[in-house]
C-alpha cells in the first residue's frame, strides 16, 4: 500500500519495540470492549448480510465458500437494507451526479472570476479521480455496512495509478474508539493474508522468519499459507517517542499477530511490517448514530432486528401449512397396515369390508380442519411493511406512493417528500462530518503531493476553501428549511396590507441570499453587496432628477397659470407676487 512512508529499519528498534507492545496492549483492550457489538453484529449478519461479517479471524479456512444464510427464509430485511444503502448512495455521493462544491468565500465554480475557474478544474479533477479509482464502489459497500451495523469504514491509500484506493474491512475484523474530542479517529484491524501476498506486500526484509521459510520453499506450497496481520491506524500521539516524526497527524503500523518481525542477522525482537505516518486521516470511520459516547453506532438493521426475526419464524410457519395442506399427514385403517397403497392422484387402494362396515379407509389427520394460510399471509405482509418501513425504504419510493392517484400537485409531491427527507437530517450531517470532509479532504491532499492541481491564483492566497455539500438529500434538506423563509415573505406580504411598516422587520436581502442559497440555485442569480449598492445608488438618482424635473415642471406650470390671472392695476398675479409691472 503505497503512501507517506517513514523509513522500516531492518532490525527492531527499542522505539519498535515499545510502540508495539503498546499497540498490541490497546488492541487487545478494544478486543474486551467491542465485544457486545461484536456478538450484536453476528446477528445482524445471520438474518441480513452473512456475507460482511468475520466471527473469528483465524487463518486457513477451508469452509470459507460454504453457504452461511442458514437463517434467512424469507429476504425482504437484505432487500431493504439494499434499497436504504442504494438510495443514500445515489442521494448523497452520486457517481452521476454532483454532490459536492469548491468555494472560497462567497465564491464558487459556477461564476465567471478566475478564482471561480480555478475552483471548477479542482472539482472536475476530483470527480475525475473518484470516478477512475475504486472510491464509488467502496462507499456502495461502506452505505451497506452502515445501514446493517451501524459502523462501517473505509481506508483510502495512496495509489501511482489511479491517484488513490479505498478497501472496506469487514464488521468483526476491526476496533474502532474515540479521541477527546469523541471523534472516531482510532482504527484497529486484524485480517489474513497468504505468505505470498504478504511477501509480495512488504518485501522479504521485513517479514519473520517463519514466513520467508514458507515463502522459499521448492515447491510454492508454503505461499498459500495464510498467517494473521494486526493493523493499527491512529493519531501520531508521542511520535518521536516512537520514531515517526510529530509532523505526521497520523500513524500506520502493521505486524503479524503473535510473531516477530524483522529478523535478520539474529534479531528476535518484536519490529514492524511497516511504519508510516500521514498528514490526513486515512481510516475513515462513520456511524448511524450514536448513544451517548459510544464508539460504535447504531442502524436501523438494529430495530428491525425483531421483526425480521417474526418474519422468518412466520415464514417457517407458512411453509409447514403449506405443506399440510399439499401433503397432510393421514390416517389409515388398519387393514391398510402392509398393504400396497397409493397417494398419488388418481391412484386407488383397494380394501376389504368398505361396504359393509362404512369404514372411510384412509382420511387426513385434522379431518376438515385446514391451517388458516391466508391470515400468515396478511400478518407476513404487515411484518414486511414494517420492516421496509424501519429501513426508510417509503422514504425513496415517494412516487409509488401515489400511484392509486393521479390528481397529484407539485406543491404536494415538494411537501411529502421534503417532509420524509428530514428524518434523514441527523444521518446526513453525521456522515458529512465523519465521512465526507475527510474522504475530501484525503485525496484533495494526495492530489496536491501529486502535482495534478491546476496552481492557485495569487488573490486566493491564505484564504480558507471550504465545501460545499449539493447532493440530492442535502439538496433536499436545505428545501426544507427554505419552506420556513417562504412562510415568513408570505405573512409579512399579507400584514403589509394591514401595517405596510411591518415589512420594515424583514431584511429581504438577506433572506433572499439565505435561501437561494438553501436551494443551490446558481449564485449568479443574486447580485453582489457591491453591484446590488451601485443599482441602488443610481436608481436613487434616477428618483432624485426625476423628482426635481416633476417639481420644475409643475412650479412652470403654476407660474404659467399665475401670469394668466388679472388682479387689477394692470398687473397678474405672477408680476404682482414678483413685486414687479407687467410690461
Amino acid at each position: 500500500m503505497p503512501g507517506l512512508a517513514y523509513g522500516n529499519p531492518v532490525i527492531a528498534s527499542t522505539r519498535d519495540q515499545d510502540l508495539r507492545r503498546f499497540q498490541q496492549g490497546r488492541l487487545l483492550g478494544m478486543r474486551t470492549n467491542r465485544y457486545s457489538w461484536w456478538t450484536h453484529g453476528r446477528e445482524l449478519a445471520d438474518y441480513i448480510l452473512p456475507r460482511r461479517y468475520k466471527w473469528l479471524i483465524t487463518p486457513n479456512q477451508m469452509n470459507r465458500g460454504s453457504p452461511i444464510n442458514q437463517h434467512i427464509l424469507d429476504s425482504t430485511g437484505t432487500l431493504a437494507a439494499r434499497n436504504l444503502a442504494a438510495g443514500m448512495m445515489s442521494g448523497i455521493s452520486s457517481p452521476t451526479r454532483p454532490w459536492f462544491k469548491l468555494k472560497i468565500g462567497r465564491i464558487d465554480s459556477t461564476q465567471t472570476s478566475p478564482i471561480s475557474l480555478w475552483l471548477a478544474e479542482c472539482e472536475r479533477l476530483m470527480y475525475l479521480v473518484f470516478q477512475e479509482s475504486n472510491f464509488y464502489t467502496a462507499m456502495a459497500i461502506f452505505y451497506f455496512d452502515l445501514v446493517v451495523f451501524g459502523t462501517a469504514v473505509l481506508l483510502i491509500y495512496e495509489d501511482f495509478e489511479n491517484v488513490c484506493k479505498c478497501f472496506n474491512p469487514c464488521f468483526g475484523e476491526y476496533y474502532v474508539d474515540i479521541d477527546g474530542s469523541y471523534r472516531p479517529v482510532i482504527f484497529y484491524h486484524e485480517f489474513t493474508m497468504t505468505i505470498g501476498a504478504l511477501v509480495d506486500e512488504f518485501g522479504q526484509e521485513n517479514v519473520s522468519a517463519m514466513v520467508l521459510e514458507q515463502y522459499n520453499l521448492k515447491d510454492g506450497a508454503g505461499l498459500t499459507r495464510e498467517i494473521i496481520v494486526a493493523h493499527a491506524i491512529e493519531p501520531n500521539t508521542d511520535g518521536d517517542k516512537y520514531g515517526i516524526p510529530n509532523s505526521f497527524a497520523f500513524r500506520e503500523t502493521y505486524w503479524e499477530w503473535g510473531g516477530t518481525t524483522n529478523p535478520q542477522s539474529g534479531s528476535t525482537t518484536l519490529g514492524f511490517l511497516r511504519k508510516r505516518g500521514y498528514h490526513e486521516r486515512c481510516a475513515i470511520i462513520g456511524r448511524w448514530d450514536l448513544v451517548s459516547n459510544d464508539p460504535y453506532g447504531r442502524s436501523p438493521s438494529m430495530d428491525a432486528l425483531p421483526d425480521i426475526k417474526q418474519l422468518q419464524q412466520e415464514t417457517r410457519r407458512k411453509a409447514q401449512g403449506i405443506d399440510k395442506v399439499v401433503n397432510p399427514p393421514m390416517l389409515a385403517d388398519i387393514q391398510l397396515k402392509n398393504q400396497p397403497a397409493s397417494l398419488l392422484p388418481g391412484g386407488t387402494t383397494y380394501i376389504s369390508g368398505m361396504l359393509s362396515t362404512g369404514n372411510a379407509g384412509m382420511t387426513t389427520a385434522y379431518g376438515n380442519w385446514r391451517p388458516d394460510i391466508k391470515s400468515i399471509g396478511e400478518d407476513t405482509a404487515l411484518v414486511q411493511a414494517r420492516i421496509k418501513q424501519t429501513f426508510y425504504n417509503d422514504l425513496f419510493q415517494v412516487a409509488s406512493q401515489f400511484e392509486t392517484r393521479s390528481n397529484i400537485t407539485a406543491v404536494e409531491w415538494d411537501m411529502r417528500k421534503s417532509e420524509s427527507l428530514v428524518m434523514l437530517g441527523p444521518v446526513l450531517e453525521r456522515l458529512q462530518n465523519e465521512v465526507l470532509a475527510p474522504a475530501i479532504d484525503r485525496v484533495w491532499a494526495m492530489m496536491v503531493r501529486a502535482n495534478i492541481m491546476p496552481p492557485p491564483p495569487p488573490e486566493i492566497a491564505g484564504q480558507e476553501l471550504t465545501v460545499e455539500y449539493v447532493s440530492m438529500l442535502a439538496t433536499a434538506q436545505n428545501a426544507a428549511q427554505a419552506g420556513s423563509i417562504e412562510r415568513i415573505f408570505q405573512i409579512s406580504g399579507q400584514l403589509a396590507s394591514i401595517d405596510p411598516a411591518v415589512v420594515d422587520n424583514i431584511d429581504f436581502d438577506m433572506g433572499l441570499d439565505i435561501y437561494s442559497t438553501l436551494l443551490n440555485t446558481n449564485p449568479r442569480m443574486i447580485r453582489s453587496p457591491q453591484a446590488l449598492a451601485q443599482i441602488r445608488a443610481q436608481r436613487q438618482q434616477a428618483q432624485a432628477a426625476q423628482q426635481q424635473a416633476d417639481l420644475v415642471e409643475k412650479y412652470a406650470g403654476a407660474a404659467q397659470a399665475a401670469g394668466s390671472i388679472d388682479v387689477g392695476g394692470g398687473q397678474n398675479l405672477l408680476s404682482k407676487t414678483m413685486g414687479g409691472a407687467t410690461p
